[in-house]
């Protein structure tokens, strides 16, 4: 809801600046209106005489507009949609994630302030439980329950979807929830502050860290589904599931950048074609020694490729 009343602000001033009006009938959108909007999106500044939108922040905006318009078409509000002709442009981006190096970092960091450790805390939690920020605010001891292999799991429903997920709790994330078990009380399982708290304590953490990223909290989801998951051969049908995610092609956003994952992949299909090449090659020795039933020693292959054929 603070996204759309942010773009309703927009809309208003462009209403007041461009147009001089308060407010205008639906049946005035039209093509012409949002490529106006568009362009004044863009050109917009902030306090300090900056661009305070980016592309993907227009088109955001954009979005959230095309949306409330479509329901005014399916309302009968409106005959026609001004956003029949217009297509949203995102500029896309490689997802930000840690490492396995740079999740060892942060993990074996210590901080003698409270703040900082906590959230660090809580950043290793959603590493190795794939939870966002708001899921692991929302998250008490009633969503902890024995699962069908006797471990702990996460039983919860994502706050973003509604999805339900069920998530097995990882050595490392249990640690974090019993080193917090009888802290001092808090509304959740894990002290964690506002998410504006959090994103600023986490380049202080990263900085402590030597990790030159642009780290927000949401960084920890994506390195759950990378380094965690997939770059550990997790198959993407079982991450899709952790994460709670609809479909299966935002799962593919992740594995689309496990580039660690595609090299140990090649690696086994180059020795699954050296085994072809040994199988093929014994056979041959053993066709022209006539020889039948795999006589031929493996030990031996060596030698007789030694001699040539």
């Amino acid at each position: 809801m603070k996204n759309y009343y942010t773009t309703e602000k927009y809309l208003k001033r462009y209403l007041k600046t461009k147009l001089k009006r308060g407010d205008i009938f639906l049946k005035q959108l039209n093509y012409g209106f949002i490529l106006d909007f568009e362009q004044f999106l863009r050109r917009s500044l902030n306090s300090k005489k900056q661009r305070s939108l980016g592309n993907n922040g227009v088109m955001k905006h954009l979005e959230r507009f095309k949306k409330m318009v479509n329901l005014a078409v399916k309302l009968e509000w409106m005959k026609k949609n001004p956003f029949d002709r217009f297509q949203l442009r995102f500029n896309k981006f490689d997802r930000v994630y840690l490492t396995e190096r740079e999740l060892q970092l942060v993990e074996d960091i210590e901080f003698k302030q409270d703040r900082l450790q906590q959230v660090k805390d809580c950043f290793v939690f959603s590493c190795y439980t794939g939870l966002s920020y708001i899921d692991i605010k929302g998250l008490t001891s009633e969503k902890i329950t024995r699962g069908i292999d006797n471990r702990n799991w996460i039983y919860t429903k994502r706050e973003k979807t509604n999805e339900l997920v069920r998530i097995p709790i990882l050595p490392q994330a249990w640690e974090i929830l019993e080193r917090y078990k009888n802290g001092p009380m808090h509304n959740g399982l894990l002290p964690i502050c506002s998410n504006q708290k959090v994103n600023v304590y986490l380049k202080e953490i990263a900085s402590a860290c030597g990790i030159y990223k642009n780290i927000t909290f949401h960084v920890a989801r994506h390195t759950f589904a990378t380094t965690v998951m997939l770059s550990n051969g997790v198959p993407i049908e079982t991450v899709s599931k952790l994460l709670g995610h609809t479909k299966l092609t935002t799962t593919q956003i992740y594995a689309k950048v496990v580039e660690s994952k595609i090299s140990e992949d090649i690696g086994n299909l180059l020795e699954r074609f050296q085994a072809k090449e040994y199988k093929s090659a014994i056979e041959k020795k053993e066709k022209e020694n006539g020889l039948r039933g795999g006589t031929i020693d493996p030990k031996s292959y060596h030698n007789l490729t030694a001699h040539g054929s």
